[in-house]
C-alpha cells in the first residue's frame, strides 16, 4: 500500500520536504528524474519508495524518526544489514549516512511483507527458523546489548519522562530481576541477533528465499531471547513452539525450553517499556500506551504460569 507519488520538487507536506532534502544527499541519485512516495507501515521512521529515471531498480529510503537515536545505534544497524545481505538474508545497502542514520536499500521487487496470518503457515515458520539459524551464526556485531540492558534503558527513560506505569510495576520488576539473576548465573549465549520479529520485517516472494529487513534493534544478545520474542510475537501454541525450538536447536532440553520461555516474558517487558517511552517522545498517530499495556498483560501471562519458578531454576 502506498501514498501519492511526487516528482522531486513537488513537496507539499513537511514529510515530503524532509524526503526531498534526503534524496538530494544521496550521490547515487544524481542525474536522473526522481519520483517518490511514502510507504505505509513505518512506526519509528518514515519510509519511502524512490524511482530514478535510467536506473533498472527502485530504492527504499528510510528517514529516521525524531528521538529514535535514544535507543537505536544506526551504525550497528547498518553493520547488521550489510552482514545479512552478505549472507543472502537482506537487500543490498546502497547508501548510509552515519551522521543521522539515513539509509538507502535496493527495493525488493515482487516481495511482500508478512502478516500475523502468514505466520500460521508452517512453511513461513520454518523459513524464519532457517533464517535465524543462519543470521545467529554470522559475524559478531560491534555492539553487545542484551535484553537486560534494553529493558533497563527503556524503563529508566520511561520513569524519567514521567510515563504512566502499571499498578504492579514493582512486582513485575521484581520478577524481571529474578529472571536476570538466573540468566547471569548460568551464563549468556551471545550471538548476533535481529531482536525485532515484527511480521512486516519478514518479506516473501513465490519461489524466492525469505528476506529480513529493518536491523535497527540488532545487537549481540542472548540466543534464547531471539527465539523467545519470535514465538511470543507470532502467538504460536505451546506445542508448535516446542517443535520450532527443536528445529532451531536440533534438540529439546529442559534448560533450553526454560530459557526460551522466560525470554518470551522478557520480550514483552522490553516492548512495554519501548512503547510507553515512545508515547512521551512522539505525537505520531499510534496508541503506544495501549500497546504497552497489552505487552504488560502478555508478560504477566507467562510470569503467572505455575511453571515460572521451575523455569527460573531450570536455566
Amino acid at each position: 500500500m502506498t501514498t501519492t507519488e511526487r516528482l522531486l520538487g513537488e513537496a507539499r507536506t513537511a514529510d515530503e520536504q524532509a524526503i526531498e532534502v534526503a534524496i538530494r544527499r544521496v550521490p547515487q541519485f544524481d542525474g536522473g528524474e526522481i519520483r517518490y512516495r511514502m510507504l505505509v507501515g513505518g512506526i519509528n521512521n518514515r519510509n519511502w519508495l524512490i524511482s530514478v529515471s535510467g536506473h533498472q531498480r527502485r530504492y527504499f529510503v528510510k528517514v529516521p524518526g525524531p528521538g529514535t537515536e535514544k535507543f537505536i545505534d544506526r551504525a550497528v544497524a547498518h553493520q547488521a544489514a550489510v552482514n545479512a545481505h552478505a549472507m543472502g538474508l537482506a537487500p543490498e545497502v546502497i547508501h548510509f549516512d552515519p551522521s543521522d542514520g539515513l539509509e538507502v536499500h535496493e527495493f525488493l521487487e515482487g516481495y511482500q511483507a508478512c502478516t500475523n496470518a502468514d505466520f500460521e503457515n508452517p512453511v513461513i515458520q520454518e523459513a524464519v527458523i532457517d533464517c535465524y539459524r543462519r543470521l545467529n551464526a554470522g559475524p559478531k556485531l560491534d555492539l553487545t546489548k542484551t535484553i537486560f540492558e534494553m529493558i533497563e534503558e527503556h524503563w529508566r527513560d520511561a520513569e524519567q519522562l514521567g510515563a504512566l506505569l502499571p499498578h504492579d510495576y514493582r512486582w513485575l520488576m521484581k520478577q524481571y530481576r529474578k529472571a536476570k539473576e538466573a540468566f547471569m548465573a548460568s551464563g549468556l549465549d551471545l550471538v548476533p541477533c535481529f531482536n525485532d520479529p515484527m511480521p512486516g520485517n519478514f518479506l516473501v516472494s513465490p519461489g524466492k528465499p525469505m528476506k529480513i529487513v529493518d536491523y535497527e534493534f540488532a545487537s549481540n544478545n542472548e540466543r534464547a531471547y531471539e527465539l523467545g520474542v519470535l514465538l511470543g510475537e507470532m502467538f504460536f501454541t505451546e506445542q508448535r513452539s516446542l517443535e520450532l525450538i527443536e528445529a532451531y536447536y536440533g534438540e529439546i532440553r529442559q534448560d533450553i525450553v526454560a530459557r526460551v520461555w522466560i525470554g518470551r516474558a522478557l520480550a514483552d517487558i522490553k516492548w512495554a517499556g519501548w512503547a510507553i517511552q515512545n508515547r512521551m517522545l512522539t505525537d505520531w498517530d499510534f496508541d503506544y500506551q495501549k500497546y504497552g499495556d497489552w505487552k504488560w498483560a502478555r508478560a504477566r501471562s507467562v510470569i503467572l504460569d505455575p511453571r515460572w519458578e521451575w523455569w527460573l531454576r531450570s536455566i
